[in-house]
């Protein structure tokens, strides 16, 4: 059984917001394209008949940008079209969008929710957290406007998560985000770790420190702990596929597993890369126009991508919470992007979170 997932930036690294800790603006300056402008119907429709020729259970259209809203709702209709024309096997398709939702109006939420998209909306927490590095190019700060996106899927039903960078700010402020997310119900929530620029060590302002994180994951698991043990639900991915591993499940988190995954990263012009966080002229490994998915996979093999990611360090290896740690994203082990792995950036941050709440997650 082939399912595939896609991860689809249709409009390359163009973006309406200036967000100061964009790893995707920083990526593309170091390609020889820095932005491939729009993705083309028809490569849109070569992209989805290849997708669900190969695939013999089931496909996953994932949208990310750059701001994937702004290449237009008419992309969006063309691409359920276009599935609907050659799903020929009748394979399950989920549809995902990841957005700044600042386009979003009544059009888009009908639209969204009478195709089943999940979307993924940016938040990163409360006004001062979030306008502090989310502001469009005019440097005015977007909270009011995301937050009345968030109502606007709500009145429409339309599924959503919030995904929130965690940033110094919001590191230092978890308890009034946590809180705010609940009073506006915002249950299911996603935090990532911001990234610093690829050959820049420099801390930032917002720059993520591996002692601020250690202590944003043990007080953000106290609040959470605290409402899953008195039934009020709050989905937080990293803590629940802890959680299923605990139980013998395996992670659905790439970051969790172990090793690299292939996410298809598909850029506007239909070249295509490994992840998201290598979308590099060297990581390239085919283009959707002219190769189909069985040569692309080939083409993965020759770059040692997947291959490069299983190293583990000596240290690693003895750590009592290497079960549950195995390494974490490679991202954070590949500072310089050189090939050479090391251990990861916020392992102090693993070791003191796990001590703190391995009995609790046990219990769970």
């Amino acid at each position: 059984m082939y399912p595939i997932n896609l991860l689809i930036k249709p409009s390359s690294s163009n973006c309406n917001f200036k967000c100061k800790y964009c790893f995707y603006e920083d990526i593309s300056k170091k390609r020889e394209v820095s932005s491939y402008g729009f993705m083309s119907l028809n490569t849109l429709e070569t992209l989805v008949k290849k997708a669900l020729s190969f695939s013999s259970s089931h496909c996953n259209f994932m949208f990310q940008g750059g701001e994937p809203t702004l290449i237009g709702l008419n992309f969006y209709k063309k691409l359920v079209e276009y599935v609907k024309k050659y799903n020929t096997k009748n394979l399950k398709i989920s549809y995902y969008i990841q957005t700044n939702g600042y386009f979003l109006n009544e059009e888009w939420a009908k639209f969204l929710y009478e195709n089943n998209f999940l979307v993924g909306i940016s938040l990163d927490g409360i006004k001062e957290t979030n306008d502090t590095n989310r502001t469009t190019k005019e440097d005015i700060g977007t909270y009011d406007i995301v937050l009345n996106r968030i109502n606007l899927l709500k009145k429409y039903n339309v599924e959503f998560n919030v995904l929130t960078v965690i940033t110094s700010q919001v590191a230092k402020n978890i308890n009034k985000i946590y809180n705010f997310y609940k009073e506006n119900d915002i249950i299911y929530q996603q935090y990532i770790p911001c990234l610093n620029n690829i050959d820049d060590i420099k801390l930032k302002d917002y720059s993520l420190t591996p002692k601020l994180y250690g202590n944003f994951l043990c007080n953000l698991f106290d609040l959470w702990y605290k409402d899953i043990t008195s039934n009020n639900f709050v989905y937080n991915r990293y803590f629940e596929n802890i959680v299923g591993m605990l139980k013998g499940y395996p992670p659905e988190a790439c970051d969790m597993s172990g090793s690299c995954n292939i996410q298809n990263v598909v850029e506007a012009d239909g070249s295509v890369y490994p992840c998201d966080f290598y979308v590099l002229d060297k990581y390239k490994i085919g283009n959707i126009i002219t190769d189909d998915f069985i040569q692309i996979y080939k083409n993965i093999e020759s770059i040692k991508f997947i291959e490069t990611s299983l190293k583990v360090e000596e240290a690693c290896k003895k750590c009592k919470w290497i079960n549950l740690c195995r390494g974490g994203c490679r991202r954070n082990r590949d500072i310089s992007l050189n090939g050479n792995l090391s251990i990861n950036y916020y392992c102090d941050a693993y070791k003191k979170f796990f001590d703190y709440t391995i009995d609790r997650f046990l219990k769970l």
